[in-house]
């Protein structure tokens, strides 16, 4: 998949850019304020994936015909801005969520914190540089070239994604409601039908193609989702990058839990329920709580669903109108996105 890697590198190198040129004005302004740029810059360019920008290349390659240029660089700015969407939400969640680490290096609010000598103002600060990296997001998505009427679409779009996110995350943290539209809200929409339509609209797609991608990426977000719920609780760590069972040390309410607490009756499910949240937890009660929620028949639950919602996606991305090249990289998309294993 060398087009991802071309993807990966053009986005790294407009982000670097950009953030370098904002570190300047920032410095310009206060020798303070630059920290705020490092910060962004120092968990933006740490590692992660770009599927996002992987993603919205290819359903911008998918609207256009196989003769089209392939060039990469019409998408650039918009899929940089959506990294610096996911800094703004990786910098707020790490606090929320009392994380210190993200990517290999420390969380935002953690590395502010050791810089002041203060949890509360690296909190606070932390805050201000998540809004920061929002409004570098929307300002590198209005500099990228929409063609001529798509832009003020692709504004509704973003600003549909960021308050879907923003709900999810709401639901999230009070562990209200379907834990389904929780993940539909939080990492559905920016993960895949956000980056999906901003593509389609660089591309100059028509309302057909961009429904049916719709109903391509509806699937694959929840897809998606369920995958890493597995990975959470049975991911193998050394592809992980995560302890074993970190989903359930953490208390995070994911759909293995949801279906335990359908399948099993509150007193079968108290050593899961003991454990949850408890980062103290041991290897042993952590190894208990996954064989309870392998033989109550959770865990073939979120299986049995998740091929499911592959199978839709892959049933909807065939009857697309789209180009030949754009549907077989949204079909290896598919599977790096949803296969269990990494």
């Amino acid at each position: 998949m060398d087009w991802m890697a071309e993807v990966r590198q053009r986005v790294d190198a407009r982000l670097g850019s950009f953030l370098a040129e904002k570190r300047a004005r920032a410095a310009g302004l206060s020798g303070e304020s630059a920290e705020f740029v490092d910060a962004i810059t120092a968990l933006t360019m740490r590692g992660g994936k770009r599927l996002r920008p992987a993603v919205l290349f290819a359903a911008f390659c998918a609207v256009r015909s196989d003769a089209d240029d392939d060039d990469v660089a019409p998408t650039v700015d918009a899929s940089a801005a959506l990294e610096l969407l996911q800094s703004y939400l990786l910098i707020h969640d790490d606090w929320m969520d009392g994380d210190a680490e993200r990517r290999g290096g420390p969380a935002v609010h953690a590395a502010l914190a050791a810089r002041y000598g203060d949890a509360h103002l690296g909190a606070a600060l932390a805050v201000l540089a998540g809004d920061l990296a929002s409004a570098y997001a929307l300002e590198l998505l209005c500099a990228a070239r929409f063609p001529d009427g798509r832009l003020p679409e692709a504004l509704r779009a973003f600003h549909v994604m960021h308050e879907e996110v923003v709900l999810g995350q709401h639901l999230d943290l009070t562990a209200a409601g379907d834990v389904s539209i929780m993940q539909q809200l939080k990492t559905g929409s920016y993960t895949v039908r956000g980056p999906l339509t901003l593509g389609a609209l660089l591309g100059d797609g028509s309302a057909a193609q961009i429904s049916q991608l719709m109903r391509f990426g509806g699937p694959v977000g929840v897809a998606f989702q369920l995958r890493d719920d597995l990975l959470g609780t049975f991911g193998d760590p050394k592809l992980t990058g995560k302890p074993s069972g970190n989903d359930l040390r953490t208390g995070k309410r994911t759909a293995l839990t949801a279906a335990a607490e359908r399948l099993l009756s509150t007193a079968a499910r108290a050593p899961l329920d003991a454990l949850r949240g408890r980062a103290d937890a041991s290897d042993a009660e952590v190894e208990g709580a996954k064989a309870l929620l392998v033989s109550s028949g959770a865990r073939a639950e979120v299986e049995r669903a998740l091929g499911a919602h592959v199978a839709e996606a892959r049933a909807a991305l065939e009857g697309g109108e789209f180009s030949r090249r754009g549907q077989a990289r949204l079909s290896a998309l598919l599977s790096l996105l949803t296969e269990r294993d990494r």
